[in-house]
């Protein structure tokens, strides 16, 4: 979740002027309150995540603590390989999440068939990751999608319109089990040089190499 801060400040003489921040963490956000509070200038404080509702500071505390024990700094990376000769594909999933203050990357990926082109290979990766995310037990969160494939995240944004019977059975179906988790997900699309850690998992599972792995990270 990302939040952005509004304050009012005071001068001495009572002037006042509102301040809007940049989005940021919520725990930066919590900081950077407390520390504008001791300086006794601060009249008024809120809070604001991306979907506009306001947050006060003890909701936010109450938020942060109430998360920490649950997977939460959610950012997953998908990507799908295709081979045409064979008609399987490869899917790569990432995930990098915080869990009881300590950071953690999964790493999944599979060998599957009966796809028909790329396109269904990305959807089928990002549906890889959902089933993860699932499984690691993660409800109501807000969380960060990232792939290089611009079609499925231009889709997924309502950017461009879907028109393949195929590839809207799989929107629907990604789209139906984000509803089901109470996801709320924020699609960005990457360079395929950023997308390398998911990109080498699809390759690896297209050679017959099976990855799944958990490890804390720094």
């Amino acid at each position: 979740m990302k939040i952005s801060i509004e304050w009012v400040y005071r001068t001495k003489n009572g002037t006042e002027a509102v301040f809007h921040s940049e989005e940021m963490s919520p725990e930066m956000a919590v900081s950077l309150a407390e520390d504008m509070e001791k300086t006794g200038r601060t009249k008024r404080i809120s809070f604001f995540d991306i979907s506009g509702t306001s947050w006060t500071l003890k909701e936010l505390k109450k938020y942060l603590k109430e998360i920490e024990t649950e997977p939460h700094h959610i950012t997953v990376y998908f990507d799908g390989g295709f081979d045409r000769g064979s008609k399987k594909a490869g899917l790569g999933c990432v995930v990098y999440y915080k869990q009881n203050n300590k950071s953690f990357r999964l790493r999944k990926n599979a060998l599957v068939d009966q796809l028909e082109n790329n396109n269904e290979a990305e959807y089928a990766a990002l549906s890889l990751c959902l089933q993860e995310l699932e499984l690691l037990g993660v409800r109501h969160m807000p969380v960060v999608f990232c792939g290089d494939a611009q079609v499925v995240i231009n889709q997924l944004t309502g950017e461009w319109p879907c028109y393949e019977e195929e590839l809207a059975k799989w929107m629907d179906r990604i789209e139906s089990k984000l509803e089901k988790m109470g996801i709320q997900p924020e699609f960005v699309l990457k360079t395929r040089n950023d997308n390398k850690e998911a990109d080498q998992l699809a390759s690896q599972a297209l050679r017959g190499i099976e990855i799944t792995s958990t490890i804390e990270t720094d």
